[in-house]
């Protein structure tokens, strides 16, 4: 009996399995799309699924999103998972921010910057109105407001553009950078290697701010703003832009390009009223992910910030600041494992819990008899 239940289970998930290819190619009368049309078109979606899977991988990333019918926790899922099968031949060199190819580059505290603002191809000065001519195909598609937008030469993006917190520094007014002063014969922890305990320093932190999820990040940089936390932020710059991967191998000597990647930088200035030992000044939130992602970069900048709250000698009272509970939920990989397994049989453990409340019920009628015995008499 057991044997026919299995195989019949088989059965319908092999039927499952072959419907759900039939819905992902969707209507055979139109072209199916391709991965490169979706890396080329959907890239920020491709970015995010490239941050939240811990895989730069523009290619993987789109056949992801394909199979995935554009579930993006499902595709970071998928890279992820294909990620644990690559060998690691090499560990690179941490990537340098300061040599960035820029196309976009802002601040939000000073107007007058060396180098400019760039804006770049961004949403954020587009009305937030339907263009119906996308819907269409041809050289008019997508034409209008972007024409103005186009980018300058990257020699003259990157010509001289000081970070913003070097200004503030020159005066003294902000916080040393503690990653570029932290002894080099510390090594840094490795979520891909070790899993996440507790108590967990700040490069550990920032390594699963990365890959968190966007929108649960988001909700709790958004918490840190309306009361929960307090963190006063200002967009100190956003750099959107290209960076050079080096690698050293033993048997050169020399540390080699092995090619370039895309990434968002993200460094919030916030208050410090000081404490007894450290006078009034300006802190540090920092964000980094793959790709295009301002969003992720400002909301993880949000609740790095949050979360060194006992570092700063300031009291924890919000979601935000308790380290262990923003870490050990960030993750939508694992927030989606622990969901999603109730759609899976339970039927005995269902059993179970349905004879302890009847037997319960019985219990508390057996006791409640006598009660009803004297009310009526």
């Amino acid at each position: 009996m057991a044997y026919v239940a299995v195989k019949g289970g088989e059965r319908a998930i092999d039927a499952a399995h072959a419907w759900l290819a039939e819905e992902r190619r969707g209507d055979p009368c139109l072209p199916e799309i391709e991965t490169a049309q979706i890396a080329a078109q959907f890239g920020r979606a491709v970015d995010r699924v490239m941050a939240e899977g811990s895989c730069h991988d523009r290619e993987l990333a789109a056949l992801a999103v394909k199979q995935a019918q554009g579930d993006l926790i499902e595709a970071a899922f998928l890279l992820r998972a294909y990620r644990t099968t690559l060998p690691r031949f090499a560990a690179a060199h941490p990537i340098d921010t300061d040599a960035m190819q820029v196309r976009r580059r802002i601040s939000a505290i000073y107007k007058d910057l060396p180098g400019g603002q760039v804006l770049g191809p961004t949403y954020d000065y587009t009305h937030r109105l339907l263009d119906f001519r996308l819907a269409g195909t041809g050289s008019l598609a997508g034409a209008g407001s972007q024409e103005a937008a186009a980018p300058t030469s990257c020699a003259e993006e990157t010509a001289a553009m000081p970070r913003v917190t070097a200004i503030l520094a020159g005066e003294d007014l902000i916080e040393g950078d503690r990653a570029a002063d932290a002894p080099a014969e510390i090594p840094m922890g490795d979520l891909t290697r070790a899993p996440l305990a507790f108590p967990a320093e700040r490069d550990v932190r920032l390594q699963a701010l990365a890959r968190g999820d966007e929108g649960f990040l988001l909700a709790l940089g958004y918490s840190t703003q309306r009361g929960w936390g307090g963190t006063h932020p200002f967009v100190g710059e956003i750099r959107v832009g290209e960076v050079a991967v080096e690698i050293e191998p033993p048997e050169l000597g020399f540390a080699i390009d092995i090619g370039e990647i895309t990434v968002t930088e993200c460094q919030m200035v916030n208050q410090f009223k000081g404490s007894k030992t450290v006078p009034p000044q300006f802190t540090r939130g920092y964000g980094l992910c793959f790709g295009h992602g301002e969003r992720k970069a400002m909301a993880m900048a949000l609740v790095d910030r949050a979360m060194r709250a006992e570092e700063l000698g300031e009291e924890r009272t919000a979601p935000a600041q308790n380290v262990e509970f923003v870490l050990s939920h960030c993750d939508n990989i694992e927030a989606t494992g622990f969901v999603e397994h109730l759609k899976l049989p339970h039927y005995v453990d269902f059993q179970s819990e349905l004879e302890t409340i009847r037997r319960m019920r019985r219990e508390a009628e057996a006791a409640a008899s006598p009660d009803r015995r004297e009310a009526a008499e």
